[in-house]
């Protein structure tokens, strides 16, 4: 049964982290275009994210990380990659890996979230709750397979839904990465207004300290 997995969101400031898991029989199967989410405009992506997930032939798994484990000081972000994937393969393999036979094999190949791609392959497996899974990773894999491409689609469709819904709510937040001036922003404004963080911030990222640092420089200058 092969599968590829991918993440979305491992860097931004703001918001969670999203892995999708996509199984399919038959990759030639996948619909055409399929490749790294970056290279696609939002619009292909939402098409071909629904594509998939209409084809009864395609089996999806999504695992969120919350800015909550994030903020963990107890892990940190290769090993939340690594519990991202394993969760998502879980979720797409949820019914068909109580049908499987006892001699059945899950092979996949994840884009690697680590700089040591067989540790972060060995990690995933050890963490995946699958009775036999044989899993690799490399990076750019997203390039070269089509499975793992259609999983950094419905991973990037997931973040996009994720930080559209964040700024519905609170107004435009930008990407959420810390090279965007809209989020900078963004953030600098609610710390003015709110005098904390917004509930969906990594309050661990130096963005996020930055930020609530420079507003308590600007209180204390204020007296």
């Amino acid at each position: 049964m092969p599968f590829g997995v991918d993440e979305a969101g491992k860097g931004p400031a703001l918001g969670s982290m999203f892995a999708a898991a996509v199984h399919c029989e038959a990759p030639d199967d996948l619909p055409d275009g399929i490749r790294d989410s970056k290279r696609l405009s939002p619009e292909r992506r939402e098409e071909l994210a629904a594509t998939l997930r209409d084809d009864d032939r395609i089996a999806i798994g999504v695992a969120e990380i919350t800015p909550a484990r994030i903020d963990d000081p107890e892990t940190d972000m290769n090993s939340l990659a690594v519990a991202a994937h394993a969760e998502a393969i879980e979720g797409a393999f949820a019914d068909r890996a109580r049908d499987a036979s006892a001699d059945e094999q899950f092979s996949g190949l994840c884009d690697a979230c680590d700089t040591d791609a067989d540790r972060f392959a060995r990690r995933v497996a050890d963490a995946c709750p699958l009775e036999a899974v044989s899993i690799d990773a490399r990076h750019g894999a997203d390039d070269e397979s089509t499975l793992v491409g259609a999983a950094s689609v419905v991973a990037k469709v997931e973040r996009d839904a994720h930080v559209a819904a964040l700024a519905d709510e609170y107004g435009e937040i930008g990407s959420g990465y810390p090279g965007d001036s809209t989020t900078r922003e963004f953030l600098a404004d609610y710390v003015d207004e709110h005098g904390d963080l917004p509930p969906f911030a990594r309050a661990s990222w130096s963005t996020c300290e930055d930020v609530l640092a420079a507003a308590e420089q600007t209180g204390l200058e204020q007296f």
